[in-house]
């Protein structure tokens, strides 16, 4: 007999456990979940224990959803069964459940981002109502710094650290923000302020471009920001990915850029090549 149930705050053990059993077996190459780990993604991504749940099998985890929720939206973090469970409803009965809640409680938007070589998961969110909303890219630059750096022209001001605070005191992360994906969201960039670093090119007046970054456990680095404010060809983007490059940080990862965030052709032309596709699909929360 299965049963089901929506998690409290002290429920963290039960999460952890649940996607170590029910996550982990379809990403082998992921760390395992840690206490501290889950904690950050409840700083991070404002994860919701109450918009998390778990399904059992007698005492056994056999499926998990992890539900992040802003006053935009719930975001279907992560959704898993375990594989000898798989294709007997539990996945739809947790999102079900969750549209249910929200319907009632808010927000009533959901989105999910599933990766495209992900089939079953797609057919998940296609047969629960879902429509797809957006495609978002991953890019990876890596082996042609040089290029970039060689293209990179010179322009008017000054190239300086930059900060997360910086940019909300001069009101550039409100200042018509692009869509992004919900990892590297204004949300998002407040909450890690501490773990981000970032280059600016400023001129007396003001910051023109900014790009924002971390330093992958990996290696490399992953850009969680980068916008001129300034019509140039992208001569400041790139002026400021040089300096990047020039600092030797490794393989540069710009992870599920939405096509409205920048133009993938200017991404190309930069050297970074599309390393993966995912699809967001968005849904109107609604009792069962």
């Amino acid at each position: 007999m299965s049963a089901y149930r929506f998690c409290r705050t002290d429920d963290v053990g039960l999460l952890v456990d649940a996607l170590n059993r029910c996550w982990a077996p379809h990403f082998p190459d992921d760390p395992p979940v840690t206490a501290a780990s889950f904690k950050r993604s409840i700083r991070d991504l404002q994860v919701w224990c109450s918009s998390c749940m778990v399904a059992f099998s007698g005492a056994d985890p056999i499926g998990v959803l992890i539900g992040a929720k802003r006053p935009s939206g719930t975001l279907i973090h992560k959704i898993a069964v375990h594989p000898d469970h798989r294709r007997q409803g539990h996945g739809r009965h947790l999102l079900t459940s969750l549209s249910s809640k929200l319907a009632i409680l808010g927000p009533p938007r959901m989105i999910a981002e599933a990766p495209e070589a992900f089939a079953p998961v797609r057919a998940l969110f296609d047969a629960c109502g879902y429509g797809q909303e957006s495609i978002l890219t991953d890019y990876v630059l890596e082996g042609t710094a040089l290029d970039v750096r060689g293209n990179a022209g010179r322009v008017d001001g000054f190239v300086i650290p930059v900060t997360v605070d910086d940019l909300a005191a001069n009101d550039l992360l409100s200042q018509d923000h692009p869509a992004v994906c919900w990892e590297r969201s204004v949300e998002t960039l407040t909450a890690r302020k501490d773990d981000i670093a970032g280059l600016a090119i400023a001129s007396d007046e003001r910051i023109e471009a900014f790009v924002m970054y971390v330093k992958s456990e990996a290696g490399g680095m992953e850009i969680l920001s980068l916008r001129s404010f300034i019509e140039d060809g992208g001569a400041r983007v790139t002026q400021l990915l040089s300096q990047l490059l020039a600092r030797e940080l490794g393989t540069v990862r710009f992870p599920k850029v939405h096509p409205t965030e920048i133009s993938g052709d200017f991404l190309r032309t930069l050297g970074f090549r599309p390393a993966g596709i995912l699809h967001l699909y968005a849904a109107r929360a609604r009792s069962a």
